[in-house]
């Protein structure tokens, strides 16, 4: 049988011997015959966040996209990024057969460094501890997508040992991620140089992630199956044990002194904000196109053109300002209507996201952290990626109190303290106490356009139900849109549709009518060479992948 190319042995010794994330690191290449130092250790794991580094835009692609609130101008319609804002995804859509080859190729890398810090007799016995404490996470963390995303997947814990093509029960993949995290929370140190290199709070803010998910009761196979071809959400049920452990992890994080959130919302952005504490928990490096395996496309797919009215951007909000309330800056952070271009010079002007030239654009991919900032950035794409923050944390362990159903006080304070960091230090916007819906509203509050809601969707067995419910309410859902040429008045200006807010009509009457249960998963894809990788079943719903 055909092993997949993301365990070929030269594949992956050539990428992980020329590469080190590390702008400064000066590592040279390795013999794999010989042992290795702590700086090779650690440029073997670097090497394992490459194929990783790929995927910060593709996240927002296959994560954001294909929910209720964001579409996509990313190529024509019939191109995988449009596909998927309609949620018509198959086998072969770019996104999930970049994604899940990604990971295990990432993967195949990081156990092929685990191999060699093992075998090497030239570690120092901390060098060691903190490389194989390296490694583990970034495995963790990387299964921990997999698990989500595709439900039973392939454990390969050594590139010579397991089969790439079996499919191992859910609770049997989590177990092994939380494995691996505990592990790397030993060896790893409190203290970093950056959160760009995982610590002891990283990993125990992502087991609280992990724990949290394993403890909504992940969906098997089989009851993805039960509902794959209708409109019905599962029912929902908790695992008390695996929430009490997310609280415990949580606490493990909220009770450090090395992390809390910042003052200020709006300065977790933009170059100027990359990858600093004590909110930022784990970021992902990035250096710009042609430096890191691809740059952070996430700044490039928030704006694209942003002084061209006729270039839409990649990702857009569709939803417009129907989330916040009016008097949420968070609202006017998140979803952007204006850019100043040569802000403070004699040709200053500003270009406006609204009726009818385009919709807002997602405001945390458009750096404002220096002046004039906003397109410089999106074309570099150098921005690190925040992986894990703070806050995140705080509303696990809030979620976890609320579905255990114990102690609400605690609970409220939490999601209390984000929304008064939210509305500026103003705390009469606070709740005296919080019900499930509070803290998912706030967790899209916060966290809108950070990859974030199909899997907040997902775990809480509501995508169906929220997609039915909320897509109609917005703007271009009306029909009044579908005609390009249909004159409408919208805020008080009459104006030609236009094949802009026509596409946006198109791609949430898509949503509406094609969600369904096996959108719970995504389909496995094809190999990265467009070849049957041979794992089977499929994902109820989904055509079985046939080589290309």
């Amino acid at each position: 049988m055909y092993k997949p190319s993301f365990f070929e042995t030269i594949l992956v010794l050539l990428v992980v011997f020329g590469f080190s994330a590390c702008k400064d690191d000066n590592v040279s290449v390795i013999n794999p015959g010989f042992s290795v130092t702590d700086a090779q250790a650690n440029a073997l794991i670097d090497a394992a966040y490459r194929p990783y580094q790929t995927l910060s835009s593709t996240f927002t692609s296959l994560i954001d996209t294909p929910t209720d609130g964001f579409t996509s101008f990313l190529g024509n319609e019939e191109e995988a990024c449009t596909w998927a804002a309609r949620i018509d995804i198959d086998y072969d859509n770019l996104y999930p057969r970049k994604t899940f080859n990604a990971l295990y190729r990432a993967i195949g890398l990081l156990n092929d460094a685990l191999d060699k810090i093992n075998l090497s007799d030239e570690l120092t016995e901390n060098g060691r501890a903190v490389a194989i404490g390296r490694a583990k996470f970034a495995r963790g963390l990387f299964y921990s997508h997999l698990v989500k995303l595709w439900g039973e997947v392939p454990i390969i814990l050594d590139n010579d040992v397991g089969s790439p093509t079996e499919r191992k029960p859910i609770d049997e993949v989590y177990a092994q991620i939380v494995k691996d995290l505990t592990d790397a929370e030993a060896g790893l140190p409190e203290v970093v140089s950056t959160p760009a290199l995982p610590s002891k709070g990283a990993a125990n803010a992502l087991l609280a992630r992990v724990y949290l998910t394993w403890g909504n009761n992940p969906l098997s196979l089989a009851q993805v199956e039960a509902i794959a071809s209708g409109k019905t959400d599962p029912q929902v049920s908790y695992n008390s044990e695996r929430l009490q452990k997310a609280i415990e992890y949580a606490d493990k994080v909220i009770n450090s002194p090395l992390y809390d959130l910042i003052p200020d919302f709006r300065n977790l952005w933009g170059f100027a904000n990359e990858s600093t504490g004590p909110e930022q928990i784990f970021t992902i490096r990035h250096d710009g196109d042609g430096i890191d395996e691809q740059g952070n496309h996430q700044n490039h797919c928030a704006t694209h053109a942003p002084y061209n009215p006729l270039e839409p951007a990649h990702i857009q909000p569709v939803h417009s300002y129907d989330w916040w309330t009016d008097d949420d800056p968070r609202k006017a952070f998140s979803i952007l209507d204006s850019i100043v271009e040569n802000r403070g010079k004699p040709d200053q002007k500003v270009h406006y996201f609204r009726w009818p030239n385009q919709s807002q654009l997602n405001g945390k991919g458009v750096d404002r952290s220096y002046p004039d900032a906003e397109y410089l950035t999106q074309l570099k794409n150098h921005v690190d990626r925040i992986e894990i923050r703070y806050a995140e944390v705080l509303l696990t362990k809030a979620e976890a109190l609320v579905q255990l159903n114990t102690n609400n006080p605690e609970a409220t304070r939490l999601i209390n303290l984000i929304r008064t960091r939210g509305f500026d230090g103003d705390a009469s916007h606070n709740l005296t106490s919080v019900t499930l819906k509070d803290v998912q509203d706030e967790w899209e509050f916060e966290l809108q356009y950070e990859q974030h809601r199909w899997y907040n969707l997902t775990r809480w067995k509501i995508l169906i139900s929220t997609v039915i419910t909320l897509t109609p309410t917005y703007t271009y859902y009306d029909e009044k849109f579908a005609n390009p040429d249909n004159v409408v008045t919208l805020n008080g200006i009459e104006h030609r549709v236009g094949s802009t807010f026509a596409r946006y009509h198109n791609h949430l009457r898509g949503k509406y009518n094609n969600i369904g249960g096996k959108h719970y998963r995504f389909p496995i894809p094809q190999g990265a060479s467009f070849q049957d990788l041979g794992i089977r079943p499929q994902n109820p719903g989904y055509s079985e992948p046939v080589a290309r």
